[in-house]
């Protein structure tokens, strides 16, 4: 009994009895939201949200913050375009030296929080600024318009699948879309680095009490910056597979995810005081917000220009909920423990 109360007081239970609602609620207005395609398109089409938001988790339970994955993923598809089309480069070492861009910005921000003392929000709020000003300095390197984007990327095998830079963005694999293959390998990935390593331990520590954690021999400033660089890297990821599958790459290519990553992050749990958060949490939430953007259009007629208004009120009053829930539990204990003292 004590095992199933523990198991409903988890904010990851609720979260996956809201995705379940959601999927209730819009199969019963419109069929076709069930439809296995438009499922994986609509996660397709939130993908660089999701996945990037996995690395952030990391960032927030140390006690920092990320807000300017966003402008890495433009100026990652920005530089593999120009490298690409301009300067001549095979698109695998133009991907690569985008991914290095996105490493060393992610290092000067987490350089500057974690030995410099600047304020995260400071720091990548500025960061957001400074990178989608280099992204724009390196689209007028380009002899195309800054507004038409690059285009006409390696794609098509003579089959018409296809291959090699357009594989990541528009492959399958066994039915699958590659992107969504490419986003479960992650969540793997971070699962075992957050719960199965000492350094996800190290992680959650610093986030508790960094000084403790330097006195118990973490190394804390490195561990912090390296969130960031893994954050900036997870933006690279994005960047490499919104620009394969728009087949164009621009400087301002995620240009509107900022809120929409932190969103699904502290919607996820994870604490913006640090300490405390799950990739779990995350990956649900992530979902819930996907396919309330995808749900409302389809099954409500929910206008695209008013679907942050109706998402915003439901995720408040989400959260609110949970807040007052919270209380009530926590109050309750309280007259349980004067019952038993009385």
């Amino acid at each position: 009994m004590r095992t199933v109360k523990k198991i409903f007081a988890r904010w990851e239970t609720f979260l996956v009895l809201f995705l379940v609602l959601e999927f209730v609620v819009f199969g019963a207005a419109n069929p076709k939201f069930l439809r296995t395609n438009s499922i994986m398109n609509a996660l397709v089409n939130y993908i660089s949200v999701c996945i990037v938001s996995l690395f952030v988790t990391m960032v927030l339970i140390t006690g920092g913050i990320d807000i300017q994955a966003a402008s890495i993923i433009g100026l990652t598809s920005i530089i593999e375009g120009v490298l690409w089309s301009d300067a001549g480069f095979n698109i695998w070492l133009a991907v690569l030296c985008a991914f290095a861009a996105a490493a060393l910005c992610g290092a000067l921000s987490g350089f500057c929080v974690a030995y410099c003392g600047v304020q995260p929000m400071v720091m990548t709020l500025g960061g957001s600024f400074l990178f989608s000003g280099l992204a724009l300095v390196v689209s007028g390197m380009s002899a195309t318009p800054a507004y038409q984007g690059i285009s006409g990327f390696p794609s098509k095998a003579e089959d018409g699948s296809f291959v090699d830079f357009r594989f990541l963005g528009k492959g399958n694999i066994a039915g699958i879309p590659s992107q969504i293959v490419i986003y479960l390998l992650l969540i793997i990935l971070c699962v075992w680095i957050l719960h199965r390593t000492k350094y996800g331990e190290r992680l959650y520590l610093i986030g508790v009490n960094q000084q403790a954690a330097e006195y118990s021999g973490i190394n804390t400033r490195a561990t912090i910056m390296s969130t960031y660089v893994l954050s900036a890297l997870s933006a690279a990821v994005a960047g490499t597979l919104l620009t394969s599958n728009v087949n164009s790459a621009k400087a301002d290519l995620g240009g509107g995810y900022t809120l929409a990553i932190i969103t699904a992050v502290v919607l996820g749990g994870t604490s913006n005081n640090g300490g405390k958060g799950s990739i779990l949490g995350t990956v649900l939430a992530s979902l819930i917000i996907c396919f309330l953007r995808y749900g409302l259009p389809l099954c409500f007629g929910v206008s695209t220009q008013n679907l942050d208004l109706y998402v915003g009120v439901i995720l408040v009053a989400v959260v609110l909920g949970r807040e007052i829930a919270g209380r009530r539990m926590i109050s309750g204990l309280f007259r349980k423990l004067r019952k038993k003292t009385a």
